[in-house]
Protein backbone atom coordinates (compact mmCIF):
# COMPACT_ATOMS: atom_id res chain seq x y z
CA UNK A 1 0.00 0.00 0.00
CA UNK A 2 2.92 2.35 0.71
CA UNK A 3 4.26 1.65 -2.77
CA UNK A 4 0.86 2.52 -4.26
CA UNK A 5 0.73 5.76 -2.29
CA UNK A 6 4.26 6.67 -3.43
CA UNK A 7 3.35 5.94 -7.05
CA UNK A 8 0.20 8.06 -6.93
CA UNK A 9 2.07 10.91 -5.26
CA UNK A 10 4.86 10.82 -7.85
CA UNK A 11 2.34 10.60 -10.70
CA UNK A 12 0.43 13.64 -9.45
CA UNK A 13 3.65 15.58 -8.83
CA UNK A 14 4.95 14.95 -12.36
CA UNK A 15 1.66 16.06 -13.83
CA UNK A 16 1.71 19.24 -11.80
CA UNK A 17 5.27 20.23 -12.70
CA UNK A 18 4.53 19.57 -16.36
CA UNK A 19 1.63 22.03 -16.34
CA UNK A 20 2.27 25.33 -18.07
CA UNK A 21 -0.91 27.13 -17.19
CA UNK A 22 -3.55 27.37 -14.47
CA UNK A 23 -6.17 25.45 -16.46
CA UNK A 24 -3.86 22.47 -16.79
CA UNK A 25 -3.14 22.40 -13.05
CA UNK A 26 -6.85 22.63 -12.31
CA UNK A 27 -7.46 19.65 -14.58
CA UNK A 28 -4.86 17.61 -12.69
CA UNK A 29 -6.57 18.40 -9.38
CA UNK A 30 -10.00 17.54 -10.72
CA UNK A 31 -8.70 14.20 -12.05
CA UNK A 32 -6.95 13.29 -8.81
CA UNK A 33 -6.92 9.54 -8.16
CA UNK A 34 -8.24 8.78 -4.68
CA UNK A 35 -6.70 6.13 -2.46
CA UNK A 36 -8.90 3.19 -1.53
CA UNK A 37 -11.12 3.70 1.50
CA UNK A 38 -9.44 2.03 4.44
CA UNK A 39 -5.93 2.46 3.03
CA UNK A 40 -4.77 3.79 6.43
CA UNK A 41 -5.84 0.73 8.42
CA UNK A 42 -5.41 -0.70 11.01
CA UNK A 43 -7.19 1.86 13.18
CA UNK A 44 -5.55 1.89 16.60
CA UNK A 45 -7.17 3.17 19.78
CA UNK A 46 -5.38 6.29 21.00
CA UNK A 47 -4.49 7.49 17.50
CA UNK A 48 -6.21 9.93 15.16
CA UNK A 49 -6.75 9.42 11.43
CA UNK A 50 -7.72 11.89 8.73
CA UNK A 51 -9.39 11.60 5.39
CA UNK A 52 -8.24 13.47 2.31
CA UNK A 53 -7.17 17.06 3.14
CA UNK A 54 -8.28 16.44 6.75
CA UNK A 55 -11.89 17.02 5.79
CA UNK A 56 -12.82 14.09 8.04
CA UNK A 57 -11.32 13.26 11.44
CA UNK A 58 -11.50 9.81 13.05
CA UNK A 59 -10.64 8.76 16.61
CA UNK A 60 -10.81 4.99 17.08
CA UNK A 61 -11.83 3.90 20.57
CA UNK A 62 -12.45 0.90 22.75
CA UNK A 63 -15.91 1.58 24.17
CA UNK A 64 -19.17 0.36 22.57
CA UNK A 65 -20.10 3.97 21.84
CA UNK A 66 -19.81 6.07 18.67
CA UNK A 67 -20.03 9.87 18.61
CA UNK A 68 -20.81 11.27 15.17
CA UNK A 69 -20.43 15.01 14.53
CA UNK A 70 -21.78 15.78 11.04
CA UNK A 71 -22.37 19.56 11.29
CA UNK A 72 -19.56 20.92 13.44
CA UNK A 73 -16.97 21.79 10.79
CA UNK A 74 -16.02 25.15 9.29
CA UNK A 75 -13.60 24.33 6.45
CA UNK A 76 -14.50 26.14 3.20
CA UNK A 77 -12.20 24.80 0.44
CA UNK A 78 -12.43 26.37 -3.01
CA UNK A 79 -12.37 22.97 -4.71
CA UNK A 80 -15.86 22.26 -3.34
CA UNK A 81 -18.69 24.47 -4.58
CA UNK A 82 -21.30 25.62 -2.11
CA UNK A 83 -24.33 23.36 -2.00
CA UNK A 84 -27.27 24.81 -3.92
CA UNK A 85 -30.10 23.27 -1.91
CA UNK A 86 -30.68 21.79 1.53
CA UNK A 87 -29.99 23.12 5.01
CA UNK A 88 -26.61 24.87 5.26
CA UNK A 89 -26.47 26.07 8.88
CA UNK A 90 -23.80 24.55 11.13
CA UNK A 91 -24.37 23.25 14.66
CA UNK A 92 -22.05 25.56 16.59
CA UNK A 93 -19.52 24.00 18.97
CA UNK A 94 -20.68 20.40 18.48
CA UNK A 95 -17.15 19.44 17.42
CA UNK A 96 -15.63 21.01 20.54
CA UNK A 97 -18.34 19.56 22.78
CA UNK A 98 -17.83 16.05 21.39
CA UNK A 99 -14.06 16.17 21.91
CA UNK A 100 -14.62 17.15 25.56
CA UNK A 101 -17.08 14.26 25.91
CA UNK A 102 -14.51 11.90 24.38
CA UNK A 103 -11.87 12.97 26.89
CA UNK A 104 -14.25 12.71 29.86
CA UNK A 105 -15.33 9.19 28.89
CA UNK A 106 -11.67 8.25 28.49
CA UNK A 107 -10.91 9.60 31.97
CA UNK A 108 -13.95 7.98 33.63
CA UNK A 109 -13.90 4.59 31.89
CA UNK A 110 -10.25 4.16 30.94
CA UNK A 111 -11.08 4.07 27.22
CA UNK A 112 -12.53 6.46 24.73
CA UNK A 113 -15.52 6.19 22.39
CA UNK A 114 -15.18 6.11 18.63
CA UNK A 115 -15.49 9.67 17.30
CA UNK A 116 -16.04 10.74 13.70
CA UNK A 117 -16.03 14.46 12.84
CA UNK A 118 -16.88 16.22 9.59
CA UNK A 119 -14.57 19.25 9.38
CA UNK A 120 -16.25 20.67 6.28
CA UNK A 121 -18.72 23.50 6.63
CA UNK A 122 -22.26 22.35 5.98
CA UNK A 123 -22.39 24.67 2.97
CA UNK A 124 -19.83 22.34 1.36
CA UNK A 125 -20.99 18.90 2.54
CA UNK A 126 -23.75 17.60 4.81
CA UNK A 127 -22.70 14.32 6.43
CA UNK A 128 -26.26 13.73 7.71
CA UNK A 129 -27.90 13.41 4.30
CA UNK A 130 -27.75 10.85 1.50
CA UNK A 131 -24.80 11.32 -0.83
CA UNK A 132 -26.81 13.08 -3.54
CA UNK A 133 -28.11 15.90 -1.33
CA UNK A 134 -24.96 15.90 0.79
CA UNK A 135 -22.43 16.42 -2.00
CA UNK A 136 -24.44 17.72 -5.00
CA UNK A 137 -22.18 16.27 -7.71
CA UNK A 138 -18.85 17.48 -6.31
CA UNK A 139 -16.41 14.57 -6.30
CA UNK A 140 -14.28 16.00 -3.46
CA UNK A 141 -17.32 16.45 -1.25
CA UNK A 142 -18.46 12.94 -2.14
CA UNK A 143 -15.05 11.55 -1.22
CA UNK A 144 -15.31 13.21 2.21
CA UNK A 145 -18.86 11.87 2.64
CA UNK A 146 -17.68 8.37 1.77
CA UNK A 147 -14.78 8.61 4.23
CA UNK A 148 -17.09 9.84 6.98
CA UNK A 149 -19.46 6.90 6.66
CA UNK A 150 -16.64 4.43 6.06
CA UNK A 151 -15.11 5.36 9.41
CA UNK A 152 -18.50 4.94 11.08
CA UNK A 153 -18.96 1.48 9.56
CA UNK A 154 -15.44 0.53 10.61
CA UNK A 155 -16.23 1.58 14.18
CA UNK A 156 -19.52 -0.33 14.17
CA UNK A 157 -17.85 -3.50 12.93
CA UNK A 158 -15.17 -3.31 15.62
CA UNK A 159 -17.76 -2.74 18.36
CA UNK A 160 -19.80 -5.73 17.19
CA UNK A 161 -16.64 -7.83 17.14
CA UNK A 162 -15.60 -6.79 20.65
CA UNK A 163 -18.92 -6.19 22.44
CA UNK A 164 -21.67 -7.58 20.17
CA UNK A 165 -23.86 -4.52 20.81
CA UNK A 166 -23.29 -0.78 20.84
CA UNK A 167 -24.79 2.70 20.69
CA UNK A 168 -24.41 5.37 17.98
CA UNK A 169 -24.98 8.99 19.06
CA UNK A 170 -25.37 11.65 16.37
CA UNK A 171 -24.49 15.00 17.97
CA UNK A 172 -26.42 18.09 16.83
CA UNK A 173 -27.60 21.46 18.07
CA UNK A 174 -30.94 23.21 17.73
CA UNK A 175 -31.60 26.94 17.81
CA UNK A 176 -34.49 29.31 18.17
CA UNK A 177 -37.83 28.48 16.61
CA UNK A 178 -38.95 30.65 13.67
CA UNK A 179 -41.20 32.54 16.12
CA UNK A 180 -38.18 33.34 18.32
CA UNK A 181 -38.96 30.89 21.13
CA UNK A 182 -35.94 28.90 22.34
CA UNK A 183 -36.73 25.46 23.73
CA UNK A 184 -33.92 24.73 26.20
CA UNK A 185 -34.68 21.03 26.39
CA UNK A 186 -32.55 18.40 24.67
CA UNK A 187 -34.41 16.67 21.84
CA UNK A 188 -33.61 12.97 21.58
CA UNK A 189 -34.43 11.51 18.17
CA UNK A 190 -35.49 7.86 17.86
CA UNK A 191 -37.12 8.22 14.39
CA UNK A 192 -40.54 8.61 16.00
CA UNK A 193 -42.36 11.80 15.05
CA UNK A 194 -43.50 14.36 17.57
CA UNK A 195 -47.11 13.30 17.00
CA UNK A 196 -46.17 9.69 17.73
CA UNK A 197 -44.37 10.65 20.94
CA UNK A 198 -47.47 12.56 22.01
CA UNK A 199 -49.39 9.28 22.10
CA UNK A 200 -50.02 7.53 25.41
CA UNK A 201 -47.69 4.83 26.75
CA UNK A 202 -50.37 2.25 25.98
CA UNK A 203 -50.58 3.34 22.34
CA UNK A 204 -46.80 3.52 21.84
CA UNK A 205 -45.88 0.26 23.53
CA UNK A 206 -46.30 -2.08 20.57
CA UNK A 207 -44.25 -3.68 17.80
CA UNK A 208 -45.22 -1.10 15.20
CA UNK A 209 -43.42 1.77 16.94
CA UNK A 210 -40.62 -0.37 18.34
CA UNK A 211 -39.79 -1.68 14.86
CA UNK A 212 -39.66 1.82 13.33
CA UNK A 213 -37.48 3.20 16.12
CA UNK A 214 -33.71 3.54 15.96
CA UNK A 215 -33.38 1.51 19.19
CA UNK A 216 -35.23 -1.57 17.99
CA UNK A 217 -32.43 -3.95 18.94
CA UNK A 218 -31.61 -2.26 22.25
CA UNK A 219 -35.27 -2.44 23.22
CA UNK A 220 -35.53 -6.10 22.23
CA UNK A 221 -32.66 -7.18 24.51
CA UNK A 222 -33.49 -4.86 27.42
CA UNK A 223 -35.37 -6.25 30.44
CA UNK A 224 -37.64 -3.18 30.12
CA UNK A 225 -40.40 -2.91 27.57
CA UNK A 226 -40.17 -0.54 24.62
CA UNK A 227 -41.91 2.49 26.12
CA UNK A 228 -39.84 2.15 29.31
CA UNK A 229 -36.63 2.15 27.25
CA UNK A 230 -37.95 5.12 25.28
CA UNK A 231 -39.06 7.35 28.16
CA UNK A 232 -39.26 5.37 31.39
CA UNK A 233 -37.24 5.75 34.57
CA UNK A 234 -34.08 4.27 33.05
CA UNK A 235 -34.46 5.85 29.62
CA UNK A 236 -31.67 7.98 28.18
CA UNK A 237 -33.77 11.11 28.48
CA UNK A 238 -34.93 10.46 32.03
CA UNK A 239 -31.41 9.83 33.32
CA UNK A 240 -30.16 13.07 31.72
CA UNK A 241 -33.26 14.87 33.04
CA UNK A 242 -32.46 13.73 36.59
CA UNK A 243 -29.05 15.41 36.22
CA UNK A 244 -30.52 18.78 35.29
CA UNK A 245 -30.84 18.41 31.51
CA UNK A 246 -34.53 18.26 30.57
CA UNK A 247 -35.12 16.01 27.57
CA UNK A 248 -37.82 15.03 25.11
CA UNK A 249 -38.78 12.22 25.47
CA UNK A 250 -38.35 11.50 29.17
CA UNK A 251 -40.48 10.65 32.15
CA UNK A 252 -41.14 14.37 32.70
CA UNK A 253 -41.54 15.36 29.02
CA UNK A 254 -43.17 12.43 27.24
CA UNK A 255 -43.42 14.26 23.92
CA UNK A 256 -43.17 17.73 22.37
CA UNK A 257 -46.93 18.34 22.66
CA UNK A 258 -47.10 19.85 19.20
CA UNK A 259 -43.99 21.99 19.55
CA UNK A 260 -41.01 21.98 17.18
CA UNK A 261 -38.93 18.81 17.48
CA UNK A 262 -36.45 16.82 15.36
CA UNK A 263 -36.96 13.06 15.34
CA UNK A 264 -33.62 12.01 13.82
CA UNK A 265 -32.07 12.14 10.36
CA UNK A 266 -30.16 10.09 7.82
CA UNK A 267 -27.41 8.98 10.20
CA UNK A 268 -29.82 7.90 12.91
CA UNK A 269 -31.61 5.81 10.31
CA UNK A 270 -28.73 4.15 8.47
CA UNK A 271 -26.50 3.59 11.50
CA UNK A 272 -29.20 2.48 13.95
CA UNK A 273 -31.18 -0.73 14.31
CA UNK A 274 -34.45 0.41 12.73
CA UNK A 275 -36.05 -2.30 10.55
CA UNK A 276 -32.82 -4.30 10.08
CA UNK A 277 -32.45 -5.19 13.75
CA UNK A 278 -28.69 -4.54 13.51
CA UNK A 279 -26.48 -4.75 16.58
CA UNK A 280 -25.93 -0.99 16.85
CA UNK A 281 -28.82 1.18 18.04
CA UNK A 282 -28.84 4.95 17.60
CA UNK A 283 -30.06 8.21 19.13
CA UNK A 284 -29.87 11.72 17.67
CA UNK A 285 -28.96 14.29 20.33
CA UNK A 286 -30.18 17.82 19.55
CA UNK A 287 -28.75 20.07 22.27
CA UNK A 288 -29.61 23.74 22.83
CA UNK A 289 -26.69 26.15 22.83
CA UNK A 290 -27.38 27.86 26.20
CA UNK A 291 -26.33 25.61 29.05
CA UNK A 292 -24.76 22.90 26.85
CA UNK A 293 -22.90 24.15 23.76
CA UNK A 294 -21.98 27.73 24.63
CA UNK A 295 -18.67 27.41 26.54
CA UNK A 296 -16.07 25.01 27.88
CA UNK A 297 -17.52 24.92 31.39
CA UNK A 298 -20.88 23.77 30.05
CA UNK A 299 -19.25 21.31 27.64
CA UNK A 300 -17.47 19.76 30.62
CA UNK A 301 -20.60 19.65 32.82
CA UNK A 302 -22.66 18.09 30.07
CA UNK A 303 -19.88 15.60 29.34
CA UNK A 304 -19.90 14.43 32.96
CA UNK A 305 -23.69 14.11 32.90
CA UNK A 306 -23.56 12.17 29.64
CA UNK A 307 -20.87 9.89 31.08
CA UNK A 308 -23.10 9.03 34.05
CA UNK A 309 -26.09 8.58 31.74
CA UNK A 310 -24.23 6.16 29.47
CA UNK A 311 -22.92 4.14 32.41
CA UNK A 312 -26.39 3.66 33.86
CA UNK A 313 -28.03 3.21 30.46
CA UNK A 314 -25.67 0.43 29.39
CA UNK A 315 -26.04 -1.34 32.71
CA UNK A 316 -29.82 -1.12 32.66
CA UNK A 317 -30.45 -2.20 29.06
CA UNK A 318 -27.34 -4.04 27.84
CA UNK A 319 -26.34 -5.45 31.23
CA UNK A 320 -22.90 -4.14 30.37
CA UNK A 321 -20.42 -2.33 32.59
CA UNK A 322 -18.49 0.45 30.92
Amino acid sequence: MNKLFAFLFLFSFLLLVSCKDEDCCQEVIENEIFLDLGHNKPYINGSVYYGRNQYVEYYPGNLPIILSVPHGGNMMPDEINDRIYGTKVNDANTKELSKVIMNILNLNFGDRPYVIINNLDRKKMDANRDSVEATQSNRFAKRAWEEYHYYIESAKNKIIQDFEYGLFLDIHGHGKNPDGFYDLRIWLGYLLTGDELDKSDFELNNDIYENKSSIKTLSSISPDNFVQVLRGQNSFGSILDSLGYPCIPSINDLGPEGMRYFSGGYNTYVHGSVETGGKISSIQIEAPKPGVRDNYSNWNDFGEALSFTLERYFKSHYNMDL
